[in-house]
């Protein structure tokens, strides 16, 4: 197996735009690729590839044909589309060019799939992925097509025989828990803000798993206001734990940038640091318990200038091998492209200035009076005696 690694880009992935005003703005995918280039990421080690648009037999791996075909009416006549199945609504207008979009950014993260499965490189980036809320029959929450179900798809119809997905944006990951919900062979985890706060109201530690499948499924619903100390010490106690148990073939994981502190959509209060520090923890991980087959994905984002280029940096270079010092200075060059594009002011370094840590369980035990303890009990007692372990 080769130790490349792969990024996922083809500039056309910009052309899944929503219009002027939605919170999805491409500009984000622009700005984040320009960053990589600056940093000479697409050079050396990373190889930069465009993967095929998803062909409709790969889409049918997790989606109804009746909805593509939906999905080809409302990219051919936008004006056609009048709600149903998702389209045309406030979080999805339709677009034109709406369904070439979205399976060239699935044709990506399955493109991931397919080359570290077969060896091609060891870890593949598709932060224009991460659309994780799109159901088999309808979309939803912004998301058309769900790659990162596909991507997961494509890696069992090559053979994998257990592959477990980490989703760490700040909503629910539940297209993805929708599409396995009752294969065992797939263990979705999940951390995000309680659905009590936010969209998509699922995500219960509850949530577990179909028949024949009981324990695939966790959510670790975290109180809103949850910062970096809380939300380090809740991935690093449940992912590590579930990884080693479930022994994966490869790894999947959704890094939406959403959980960060200036995100207008959500109310977590994550710095780009911790951020970082769970891409880092991920890389390894993959290392530890999947042979080193990583696919990240991106995800939500939107405050799209000050974080997501910043932090989908981040784990590109950490994929590459390459990994960024936080304290560096942002290059001058992608400063003047942020303006010239925005007209806002670019950060200056590749950092919030946070050094983050955490308390292990292993070392102080719980607080029951603690909201983010009792979140993180709650998942365990769910779903650890499944897996043979104490919770």
């Amino acid at each position: 197996m080769s130790g490349r690694a792969q990024l996922m880009w083809d500039e056309a992935v910009t052309g899944y735009d929503f219009g002027p005003g939605h919170p999805m703005d491409p500009v984000r995918l622009a700005l984040t690729m320009r960053l990589v280039e600056a940093y000479e990421l697409d050079r050396g080690p990373l190889e930069v590839v465009a993967a095929k648009p998803a062909g409709d037999s790969t889409l049918r791996l997790v989606h109804r044909e009746d909805y593509i075909e939906a999905v080809r009416r409302a990219s051919a006549d936008p004006g056609s589309a009048d709600g149903a199945y998702g389209l045309g609504t406030p979080d999805d207008p339709a677009f034109a060019g709406m369904h070439e979009a979205s399976a060239l950014i699935a044709g990506q993260s399955v493109g991931a799939a397919e080359a570290v499965w077969h060896g091609d490189v060891l870890h593949a980036v598709n932060f224009a992925g991460g659309l994780h809320h799109a159901m088999p029959g309808g979309a939803s929450g912004f998301c058309i097509y769900n790659d990162a179900a596909l991507a997961v798809a494509r890696l069992l119809e090559l053979g994998a025989e257990r592959v477990a997905y980490v989703d760490v944006d700040v909503h629910h990951g539940d297209g993805v828990q929708a599409a396995f919900w009752e294969d065992p062979r797939v263990l979705t985890i999940s951390l995000h803000e309680h659905p009590r706060t936010l969209f998509p109201q699922t995500g219960w530690p509850e949530e577990t798993g179909g028949e024949g499948a009981e324990g695939s499924a966790v959510n670790v619903a975290l109180p809103a206001g949850t910062g970096d100390a809380g939300w380090l010490r809740a991935f690093h106690s449940v992912v590590p734990e579930l990884l080693a148990a479930f022994r994966p073939q490869a790894l999947v994981t959704q890094h939406g940038a959403d959980t960060h502190f200036e995100d207008p959509l959500a109310h977590l209060a994550v710095s780009l640091d911790a951020q970082r520090a769970v891409a880092e923890s991920c890389h390894a991980l993959a290392h530890e318990h999947a042979d080193g087959r990583w696919i990240a994905l991106g995800g939500g984002g939107y405050e799209v200038v000050d974080v997501v280029p910043r932090s989908w940096t981040h784990l590109t270079a950490i994929a590459a091998g390459r990994p960024i010092d936080p304290t560096s200075m942002v290059p001058p060059a992608w400063r003047h492209e942020v303006f010239r594009r925005t007209r806002q002011l670019a950060p200056q370094r590749m950092t919030d200035g946070r050094t983050p840590s955490w308390r292990d369980f292993a070392e102080g035990g719980y607080d029951p009076a603690d909201r983010l303890d009792q979140a993180v009990l709650a998942t365990r007692r769910a779903v650890f005696p499944a897996h043979g372990l104490l919770p």
